[in-house]
């Protein structure tokens, strides 16, 4: 017999989350704190031994505990802890795992503010970070010291959608008895890192999984024991920093969260169509879901196929400048918005260098392999993919980039 397939989709569908008044949506918490008919349940609750129970909407409310039940059984963890960002659910994890003087093997391609994080912020706490090709695996293998704690990687990375070969990097970290987190924010339902052995999963809910650009929001997956910890009222790092999501935004994503799988299927038969027309018209195309992708073969290993290849690529322009002009002209042409962020019904498109990676500075960007017209597209949910194509082959003669190959 095959291994079952697993699938996230269907483990949301299976949750029974309903409201106090036998609402079909759950309803929406409207209060900061929680009242007991009994002293001593605030007291067990208090010290964290009363399952059920809820003290204060900084650590718990039964709107963001919905929402966290409901991505953990998609992520296929123990346990979930949603937070006001995908920065709160990256620092937050970290933070609680790191203490002064431990370090860090982190993937060099990573978003803009996870960079900046490890690499500027992290020095005021004596916590040191290696930067690393994570698709080298003899480069992650060779950074790891005694005193490491984490590796850390995206699933896909951000802008240059490097793929992750989880599992690998999921035996490296077991190895040393150290904690392989992993940023799911590019493909969620498309890859579920908890299946190949990471121990931590985070994501910026605003993207994908929320679909709608409306709010910011974060979450962290992960066993049960981590969770509580990281709540904890004497030394929970997302406990005392404090970054709640509001109950109301939870409730919303919430919703949003039972459409993901048929958005995913669309975001990426659209990247795909478009990805594989581009590279037909003579331009270079950075999609995974091309063969000659450096990372196909390990995606295919890792992926639920049924959701595709996700709905990120990108392109590149040549300059700054050319990047500017189309990106420009497509917006006027309404091909979709010239915006940072990812994960919308329409599509957007940003030059990486000088947006969501301009922390990382310029020649590390070059070493990287980070051209300065690098254009990434989050494509959207076009229903007419092919006028999309012509009318983005329009703009790209105009500006005069084509025949690359």
């Amino acid at each position: 017999m095959g291994k079952k397939k697993f699938s996230p989709a269907s483990r949301i569908q299976d949750l029974l989350q309903f409201g106090e008044y036998g609402d079909v949506n759950p309803s929406i918490t409207d209060s900061a704190t929680f009242t007991f008919l009994q002293a001593k349940m605030m007291e067990s609750t208090f010290d964290g031994t009363t399952e059920g129970c809820f003290l204060y909407s900084r650590h718990w409310n039964p709107s963001n505990k919905y929402l966290s039940d409901a991505i953990a059984a998609m992520e296929n963890t123990e346990s979930a802890w949603v937070t006001a960002s995908g920065m709160a659910a990256i620092t937050c994890s970290i933070l609680q795992i790191c203490n002064s003087g431990d370090h860090i093997v982190s993937s060099i391609t990573t978003y803009g503010g996870t960079y900046a994080f490890l690499k500027n912020y992290l020095v005021k706490f004596n916590i040191e970070v290696s930067f690393v090709d994570i698709t080298n695996l003899e480069e992650v293998e060779k950074a790891i010291r005694p005193n490491t704690k984490i590796i850390y990687t995206e699933t896909m990375t951000n802008p240059l959608l490097q793929i992750s070969d989880i599992p690998k990097l999921a035996y490296i970290a077991n190895s040393h008895k150290i904690k392989l987190i992993v940023d799911n924010t590019f493909t969620p339902m498309i890859v579920t890192p908890a299946l190949h052995g990471a121990h931590i999963v985070v994501h910026s809910m605003t993207k994908f999984i929320n679909g709608k650009n409306d709010c910011v929001a974060g979450v962290i997956c992960g066993e049960s024991d981590f969770i509580h910890s990281l709540c904890n009222v004497n030394d929970g790092t997302a406990m005392l920093l404090g970054p709640s999501l509001e109950p109301i935004r939870s409730s919303s994503i919430l919703k949003n969260l039972h459409t993901l799988h048929i958005r995913m299927k669309q975001h990426s038969f659209n990247a795909k169509y478009l990805a594989q027309k581009l590279t037909e018209s003579g331009l270079k195309v950075n999609y995974p879901g091309l063969t000659d992708h450096s990372g196909h073969k390990t995606m295919k290993k890792i992926m639920n196929e049924e959701f595709g290849y996700g709905g990120m690529l990108s392109i590149d322009a040549g300059t700054h400048e050319k990047a500017n002009a189309l990106m420009e002209l497509m917006e006027s042409k309404g091909v979709g918005y010239l915006a940072v962020s990812l994960g919308y019904f329409k599509t957007l498109f940003s030059c990486s260098g000088k947006s969501t990676s301009s922390e990382v500075p310029e020649e590390l960007q070059r070493k990287m392999g980070m051209s300065d017209g690098l254009v990434r597209f989050s494509v959207g949910l076009d229903d007419d993919v092919k006028r999309t194509f012509r009318v983005i082959l329009e703009c790209l003669k105009i500006v005069k980039i084509q025949n690359q190959k």
